[in-house]
């Protein structure tokens, strides 16, 4: 694609890089085919190329975010599917990421939007918060109904109706310690706790801790470590993101110089590609684009951290788990095969689903802010994952889990909690007696 950017404008390195993505870009169209928001509403603007055509065409004139922009920006999912299809290597996730931060600092959203937006950035990369707004989602689930009639407060009905109706008590896992392997030692890793996994379902992180120190591994929680800064990432909230990423790069690196890591485990797979992109976003601060880039290297999802552990092939089980790969996985992330590889090995019988590579339409907060789409989407995903008649459906994502989970009765646990159940663990309890 050619490109018309000013000397000037390229003084700015983030502009810099944006032109250096557009250009990678052929027109092919490859993207639309496999683009979640093309796929369902047909519109060029709302897939990866149209809206590479209206980044350049924003950020080249140097203007402001108009309505148009946000708009289609808004509906895009980042769930990457583009960049999996794409012959030329087109970085969109980062060219959209700009485009975000590009719309934060230049347009002024409706006062419900701007409000609902403030209210998701402060409430759901704090735990307490979260777990408190949760409990008062009960008192608003009556009014739901009449909230999403409202076009402003469609946002508002969203979120109650994903608000569980039963809040999990919390769980040790997510306080700070050092958990001891249980076997030889063959191992030391930290763990991620996150922000939402640990409130919508403690029970991820404590398997992950009681499966890898049966397996040798000590486990470490660190002191200090919070969100990842996904969430406000995708809004476009750069200071925010990157303040998280800093805090938690200094927590890591402590524990590194301490006593050594071999991995940063991470139990969300949307949490894991932010966590895999720190050296990227970090990269011109130079306090810490040495220190971000030591952690991007070291951050491995649970199962490809269990995959260089060689564990043992159990006898086969009368189970069959239908897999969903969650977008930030397959196309964040890459791992395809080890999740499914882990499953087979410990005895289940795994399927695909048709259309794997289609979002689920969670995408962080993407189902509150989108959620005619959303909806649509979700559908469109649990048709496909009950036509493999699944006795369980197992996911890497608790965003994901949370998705599919309010459109089927099949139970859906993490990939993690299956496989510490072939290995000696507890039944996961969504599978009943």
């Amino acid at each position: 694609m050619q490109t018309n950017f000013t000397a000037e404008q390229l003084a700015d390195p983030h502009v810099a890089e944006a032109e250096g993505i557009l250009r990678k870009c052929v027109h092919c169209g490859f993207c639309t085919a496999t683009c979640p928001t093309y796929v369902t509403l047909g519109n060029e603007l709302d897939s990866p190329r149209g809206r590479i055509y209206l980044i350049k065409d924003m950020l080249e004139n140097g203007r402001p975010a108009d309505k148009q922009v946000v708009t289609h920006i808004d509906r895009c999912l980042s769930c990457l599917a583009c960049m999996t299809t794409c012959p030329s290597g087109v970085d969109y996730m980062h060219l959209v990421d700009h485009a975000r931060i590009h719309i934060e600092k230049t347009y002024k959203r409706p006062l419900m939007n701007r409000l609902t937006r403030g209210i998701l950035a402060m409430t759901l990369p704090y735990p307490a918060r979260f777990r408190a707004a949760l409990a008062l989602a009960r008192l608003g689930r009556p009014f739901a109904g009449l909230l999403k009639r409202i076009p402003a407060l469609r946002p508002m009905g969203a979120m109650l109706d994903l608000a569980p109706r039963n809040i999990p008590a919390a769980g040790g896992s997510a306080r700070p310690a050092t958990h001891a392997p249980k076997a030889a030692k063959r191992g030391r890793v930290a763990i991620l706790t996150g922000c939402a996994q640990p409130v919508l379902d403690p029970g991820i992180n404590a398997a992950t801790i009681r499966l890898l120190t049966r397996l040798g591994v000590e486990v470490v929680v660190p002191e200090g470590e919070g969100c990842c800064g996904a969430l406000v990432h995708h809004m476009g909230r750069e200071a925010q993101a990157l303040d998280s990423a800093r805090r938690n790069v200094d927590v890591w690196i402590r524990e590194i110089d301490r006593a050594g890591l071999d991995a940063i485990v991470i139990t969300a797979s949307g949490c894991g590609t932010t966590i895999k992109d720190y050296g990227h976003m970090l990269r011109l601060d130079p306090a810490y684009a040495e220190k971000a880039r030591r952690v991007s290297a070291l951050a491995k999802d649970v199962t490809e951290y269990l995959s260089t552990l060689d564990l043992p092939v159990q006898d086969k089980k009368n189970l069959t788990v239908t897999y969903h790969s969650a977008c930030s996985m397959q196309h964040g992330q890459k791992i395809t095969m080890a999740p499914k590889m882990l499953l087979k090995n410990a005895g289940f019988t795994v399927r695909d689903p048709a259309e794997g590579h289609l979002c689920c339409g969670s995408a962080g907060t993407y189902n509150i802010m989108q959620p005619e789409i959303s909806a649509t989407l979700k559908a469109r995903k649990v048709k496909n994952l009950e036509a493999t008649k699944p006795d369980v459906i197992a996911a890497g994502n608790i965003g994901c889990m949370t998705q599919i989970g309010s459109g089927t009765a099949v139970p859906i646990v993490h990939t993690v909690e299956l496989l510490d159940w072939a290995y000696g663990g507890e039944r996961p309890a969504k599978l009943g007696a």
